[in-house]
């Protein structure tokens, strides 16, 4: 269970993110939904430890792990999946997939990660056809789920999605998303997913939370929310 109680991100005098309580069951699909500067990738940022908190508190499992270091975060069990990919572009597939592993070490490598790798590319096949292919030379589906790759290469029990769908098409994020409902419903995967695209995070999530100048000003199940007057006319084009 990750929670969020009031939970604030300021760059000099603006919060972006604004006295924010969430609450992310374990092995369930959340979104969250909001404009461009809503807050949504702020508040990813922060509970994986690349923006720092000026109020409120993080906690994951009954761990505090307010402002802690990225890394930190990851040991706990949370990998964060940013927007645009952030590939180390320059590597092969397989290098940035085994970047993902840093964290388990040496003597874990002849294991676990293997089997974490296998399972990597049972779950995108391409991914193993092009593990010698410099990374910066895939189409933008296949970097997608590169990075997605390299954050389950750390075994995470919760997955933090920032903009899956940004500039991909339709059929693509289709597929990726399919793989993650197929994680979340065998593995128990959490995941917690930030989009723009409210109309796809409603279909994907279970529950959602709507966002607004950092604050959260609607939450509830995601057939509520798709009812709600205020993201259909906002959200949905109703």
């Amino acid at each position: 269970m990750l929670e969020c109680h009031g939970l604030t991100v300021a760059f000099g005098h603006l919060k972006a993110v604004n006295n924010v309580d969430i609450a992310i069951p374990s092995n369930q699909i959340t979104s969250i939904i909001g404009a461009n500067g809503a807050g949504k990738t702020t508040l990813l940022r922060a509970i994986s430890g690349l923006e720092r908190a000026v109020a409120g508190r993080i906690v994951y499992n009954n761990h505090d792990i307010t402002n802690q270091d990225p890394s930190n975060i990851v040991r706990h069990g949370i990998s964060h999946v940013p927007a645009g990919f952030q590939l180390f572009r320059n590597l092969t597939v397989l290098q940035n997939l085994r970047l993902g592993a840093y964290i388990h070490g040496k003597e874990d490598a002849s294991v676990q990660t293997e089997e974490q790798l296998a399972f990597v590319y049972s779950l995108f096949p391409i991914l193993e056809c092009r593990k010698a292919q410099i990374s910066g030379t895939l189409s933008g589906g296949q970097q997608q789920m590169v990075a997605i790759g390299r954050a389950l290469m750390a075994r995470p029990k919760l997955l933090l999605l920032d903009e899956p769908s940004l500039g991909l098409a339709p059929i693509i994020v289709a597929d990726i998303l399919k793989a993650l409902s197929l994680l979340n419903s065998e593995r128990g995967l959490g995941i917690l997913l930030v989009e723009q695209n409210a109309s796809l995070a409603l279909e994907f999530a279970t529950h959602a939370y709507l966002l607004e100048g950092g604050s959260v000003v609607e939450e509830g199940t995601t057939s509520a929310l798709k009812s709600s007057t205020l993201v259909a006319r906002a959200y949905l084009g109703d």
